[in-house]
């Protein structure tokens, strides 16, 4: 189920980047036979969101490793840091705890060149070294290799098979974008998330 998710995940964002890309014709030459011979850019689409949070730490136990924060709109909340955290005790009241997430979505159309469908997932993880603040990272990557099987024209659709063999219709609003894609160009899907946290000592 969640690699058919993913693959949704895949058309919609490939619709999207279909809908949302202009109609350009990246090279065009005219031969002296007056035939017209044109190679056309893929469609790519890229989107990032990212949120920060910040909240200030109210209290903390040592010994239990409970953590209190009260945030801008005064509300508190209470954690228990893992033993994944260190440098616990360099933490006091009045310290600031910030979070930013950000999650990125990006996809391009390329030529296949008898590649099939494909997953890879890439997680890497930090944190501080011993005597500093408090702090951390964690992203988790995963690429997603689907395969355009069939497109219609007529009727703005396209077929994509992904990494479990399914085949999945989806419709591009845009045909102008959808000429020029072919079956048997893979469809790359990246999405990205990663969560940085620290804590930044009073001022």
């Amino acid at each position: 189920m969640k690699s058919f998710q993913r693959l949704s995940l895949a058309g919609l964002v490939f619709c999207a980047s279909l809908a949302g890309l202009p109609s350009q014709i990246a090279t065009a030459a005219t031969p002296s036979d007056g035939s017209v011979s044109a190679t056309f850019e893929k469609p790519s689409f890229s989107a990032s969101q990212t949120r920060t949070v910040s909240a200030v730490v109210k209290s903390i136990n040592y010994e239990t490793r409970e953590i209190t924060l009260i945030d801008d709109m005064g509300e508190t909340q209470t954690l228990i840091a893992s033993d994944d955290v260190r440098n616990l005790k360099q933490v006091s009241p009045g310290d600031t705890l910030v979070a930013e997430h950000v999650r990125t979505i990006s996809i391009e159309v390329m030529a296949g060149d008898g590649l099939g469908p494909d997953q890879a997932e890439m997680l890497a993880a930090a944190r501080a070294d011993e005597g500093e603040m408090p702090s951390g990272m964690a992203v988790d990557s995963v690429v997603i290799v689907s395969v355009v099987k069939a497109i219609n024209l007529e009727d703005n659709t396209f077929i994509l098979e992904g990494p479990d063999g399914e085949l999945q219709e989806y419709v591009a609003r845009n045909p102008d974008n959808l000429r020029r894609a072919e079956v048997g160009d893979i469809v790359a899907l990246t999405i990205t998330e990663s969560l940085a946290v620290a804590v930044e000592k009073a001022k």
